[in-house]
């Protein structure tokens, strides 16, 4: 056994701990460290760090327990010095909780127990030295109920029924005929302990532990084993978080907010983590501890007046009612408003950032029990980063690197409509817990939020409350949608960390999920049918209203300056439309990166001209019908390079194989057996005539379809293959691509073209097509007595043309890398049928992550660093890109900024989030 420190101290004099360990102590263990260091006040307890989980993950239980069962001891001798209490004492028991708590927050996904160290002579002891029973057991009842959740896995047992725990204590308040927890007695609490107590019996076999050590070492291994649970493992993917970071384990001295009415539990913001705006805000509970807060179980109210009032504006509730019965902590306790107030503005100027705070105040003193950056949405994080700014709290560079950059995607979304908005059913108002426009069916599990999803259905999640198992069917849905919970329950806060459509609390839903209906408003809402939901007014609509594009500009303009300003590599496109191209520009692209010639062939009446050409017995034949096609060509790049104005545009040569412009051979087949069906119901010579030319003519079709069939079409005739084979394509495209120049120029519009040849993996191909082309544009320049400037350059996506760059790179004046083909031809994986085992390698660890969303740095990232070295080493000044897919992904743009990259091209919508990405990604390497 190894001599390393595994547990660290915080509280009272020791804070072993800070906030730049992370790595080691977790998001929470090393804030908690922190703030005990900087005096704000902190229960004392214990940090097991995240190098034990992975140690966990290798010895098991047992084995973990012995690794650092003497440092835990020690520590909680030290817990019960600071606290005056004793571990498994019956008069004066130490209590504790036990929680995870990752390098990087992942709210819910892990387990936590609180109450730890009850038995049934601790919660005697507990009511005597308290003077409260009713407290003691009704600690002991949660205790019971968590530890038997997390630890003894007493789940549901099918998605349609409730928690056993909640099934018993839902019982108990029909029978006493009282809505909430808070007004059964201590009797009453009693029996509802027997009754879980007789469950988990009844359900493992074992009786309920009571030996505190002996639920200590079960909690703080369950935690542990909470790493690698699917909810975990789930958010982890989703989040990018590497699965061998370990969660560590946070064993506090307990403090209650559920002692009676001078004790109260609250999650609070610094700023809106809906909006961003700089107004402190959170929710709390009386006589209540932290889970029911988050959970949902219990609808909390407003901790400031402003937001008390404005609460109730939405629920139209009267400010009397409000004043008398749902007042703000600022209201009835004024005094822990103060002290919570001043400790919130300590956090967020200390961390320079909007913190998201757990506290507790126990019979009038306050606690605090976390502090971290809080989850924001895409609105909020571009917001808070330029008010901080502006207020000095930081700098140009730290608002972009504050920012993450998928997360912009969320200001892109459509918003609704404002006449269709007008004209919407409301059916029912909730809490606006995550601004966004969505509507979809209505679903009320998760599963089947997935399955609607992957059919290609928009849906929303409605949930009583929703729970961390409903992870998967939130990330599925459009919208969620509950019943129960304020702004910072398990919805609302991993809603806003998904940047999806939240709306909570809508208390006037009553949801049934045995016949899958929800009554609202004199209504029965199905599954099935569709409503829509506001999340910037909390608003629940009838139907599917119309959205229309989202208006960009203020802080999110700012941003994309900043980002300019402080960016070595510039953002391009990928646009195949002056629409697209627009778009783009509009977004602040400095050009085109692609533009794929073929998506302007499948119009009908192009398309017709297509097959005349692929049909064509000669080249006479294919000539004719390629006239017919210039001009719509030329017409489209004369749109494409209008809209892009004094700006480079790539255009690719034609790449996909011919077949794709053809009929399918199956259904030609089933054409022509229907045909010959046919002639058996002809009435007369002429109509048999008739049908036998048809069947001819569809015969020498198939005949040239199947001819035309390969095997492996993605590696056979195609790309620069065709322009070779076929030059009569390249003149076309060519003489399409100049003219368009050539007429624009006439009219005062400055065109930049840049032509790519794909798919080479000599430098011979390469060379016959560029030759085809400067002698079509110097055959154009000839007849129209003028030139345009272009360039000439090649699509690296074959892994010989990476390694052979050097040679390439003597005639071409230009390289970007297609990264889809690139990552196909290195991986050997066929991007249409990775799908079948992508998810089974992920789960396995076997590749980290979709190496067609995020270039596999270590192969594929070798090619293209080789290929764009060697390119240069010939020529020093050459022009390097990226125009694959990965091009939008901000941990590839920072890749391709590393390699020396000119630009990256994306989709229109992806080109702010490329933008942020190369600013940060300059930023990163000056550090």
């Amino acid at each position: 056994m190894s001599n390393k420190q595994r547990v660290y101290l915080f509280g009272g004099e020791k804070s072993e701990g800070n906030a730049k360990m992370k790595n080691l102590l977790g998001g929470k263990g090393a804030n908690l460290a922190e703030m005990a260091s900087i005096g704000v006040p902190v229960p004392p307890g214990l940090t097991i760090t995240t190098e034990v989980c992975a140690e966990y993950n290798e010895l098991g239980f047992n084995g973990t327990v012995e690794l650092i069962k003497a440092e835990v001891e020690e520590a909680v001798i030290y817990l019960e010095g600071l606290t005056g209490t004793k571990f498994g004492d019956s008069e004066n028991p130490l209590l504790l909780s036990v929680r995870s708590g990752a390098r990087a927050s992942m709210p819910g996904m892990m387990d936590t127990v609180l109450n730890l160290g009850l038995n049934e002579a601790a919660v005697e002891g507990i009511a005597k030295k308290s003077g409260n029973e009713r407290f003691a057991w009704d600690s002991y009842r949660r205790f019971v109920q968590m530890y038997g959740d997390v630890v003894l896995d007493m789940k549901p047992e099918s998605k349609e029924d409730i928690d056993p725990f909640e099934e018993i204590l839902e019982q108990a308040k029909k029978a006493k005929g009282v809505e909430t927890d808070t007004e059964l007695s201590v009797d009453d609490l009693k029996d509802v302990v027997a009754k879980f107590k007789a469950a988990v019996l009844l359900k493992t076999g074992k009786t309920f532990p009571t030996d505190p050590w002996e639920q200590l070492w079960g909690s703080v291994m369950a935690v542990f084993g909470s790493w690698n649970n699917d909810r975990a493992i789930l958010y982890r993917r989703l989040n990018n978080i590497p699965g061998e970071w370990g969660t560590a384990v946070n064993v506090q001295a307990m403090v209650f907010g559920n002692m009676g009415a001078n004790s109260a539990t609250g999650v609070a913001f610094t700023r809106d983590a809906g909006t961003g705006e700089n107004l402190f805000n959170g929710e709390y509970l009386i006589d209540a501890q932290g889970e029911d807060v988050v959970a949902g179980t219990r609808t909390p109210q407003q901790i400031t007046k402003i937001g008390s009032e404005r609460w109730a504006k939405l629920a139209e509730v009267s400010e009397e009612d409000r004043a008398n019965n749902f007042p703000s902590l600022e209201e009835a306790m004024p005094t822990i408003y103060k002290q919570l107030f001043d400790v919130q503005t300590k956090l967020e100027q200390h961390y320079k950032d909007m913190q998201d705070i757990e506290f507790t105040v126990q019979d009038g003193k306050l606690w605090l029990l976390q502090t971290r950056g809080g989850k924001r949405t895409g609105a909020a994080m571009v917001k808070i980063a330029m008010d901080m700014l502006n207020e000095g709290m930081i700098d140009e560079k730290e608002a972009i690197l504050r920012q993450e950059p998928n997360k912009l995607d969320e200001l892109l979304h459509p918003v609704f409509d404002e006449d269709a908005l007008a004209k919407a059913e409301i059916l029912a108002k909730g809490l606006p817990a995550s601004p966004g426009a969505a509507s979809g069916q209505v679903v009320f599990f998760a599963e089947d939020a997935e399955v609607l999803k992957q059919k290609g259905e928009k849906v929303i999640l409605v949930r009583i409350e929703t729970s961390p198992e409903d992870l998967a069917g939130m990330d599925a849905a459009n919208g969620i949608l509950t019943a129960r919970g304020g702004m910072t329950s398990h919805a609302a806060v991993v809603a806003r960390g998904m940047g999806k459509c939240c709306v909570s609390g809508a208390g006037a839903l009553k949801i049934n999920y045995k016949t899958r209906t929800v009554q609202v408003a004199g209504k029965t809402i199905k599954e099935g049918d569709w409503i829509s939901l506001n999340g910037t007014t909390g608003q629940v609509l009838d139907g599917a209203v119309d959205t229309t594009e989202a208006e960009l500009g203020g802080d999110f303009a700012k941003l994309m300056e900043l980002s300019e300003k402080h960016s070595r590599m510039y953002v391009r496109t990928n646009a195949d439309t002056p629409k697209d191209a627009k778009i783009a520009r509009d977004f602040g692209a400095k050009g085109i990166g692609l533009t794929r010639t073929e998506h302007m062939f499948f119009d009908a009446e192009r398309l017709d001209s297509m097959r005349q050409m692929i049909l064509a017995p000669d080249e006479a034949g294919r000539r004719k019908a390629l006239e017919t096609l210039l001009p719509y060509q030329r017409e489209d790049f004369e749109g494409i390079f209008e809209a892009m104005e004094d700006l480079p545009v790539t255009v690719r040569l034609l790449d996909p194989p011919l077949h794709e412009f053809l009929p399918n051979a199956m259904e030609l087949k089933d054409e022509l057996a229907n045909l010959k069906f046919e002639l058996f119901d002809c009435d007369d010579l002429d109509e048999v005539d008739e049908t036998i030319a048809k069947i001819n003519k569809k015969q020498a079709l198939l005949e040239i379809v199947e001819s035309l069939h390969e095997i492996n079409p993605m590696l056979g005739h195609r790309g620069c293959r065709l322009g070779n084979t076929y030059p009569e394509i390249t003149e076309m495209q060519t003489r399409a691509i100049i003219e368009a120049a050539l007429n624009l120029k006439a009219k005062g519009i400055n065109a930049h073209p840049e032509i790519m040849v794909p798919l080479i993996g000599t430098v011979k191909e390469y060379v016959m097509q560029e030759e085809i082309v400067r002698r079509t544009a110097n055959k154009v320049f000839a007849e129209y007595g003028d030139t345009v400037e272009y360039l000439v350059g090649t699509m690296i996506e074959i892994p010989r043309a990476a390694l052979t760059a050097n040679l390439v790179a003597e005639h071409a004046e230009f390289f970007s890398f297609g990264t889809n083909d690139l990552t196909q031809m290195a991986f050997g994986y066929s991007r249409d049928d990775i799908g079948n085992f992508l998810p089974i390698y992920l789960d396995k660890g076997i590749i980290p992550v979709d190496p067609f969303q995020v270039i596999d740095f270590e192969g594929v990232g070798q090619l293209i660093e080789m290929g764009t070295s060697k390119g240069r080493s010939v020529k020093p000044d050459l022009k390097v890109g990226i125009c694959g897919e990965h091009g939008g992904e901000p941990a590839s743009v920072e890749f391709c900024d590393g390699v020396g990259m000119d630009y990256v091209s994306c989709s229109p919508f992806r080109v702010p989030i490329a933008r942020l990405a190369a600013a940060q990604a300059t930023l990163k390497a000056q550090k």
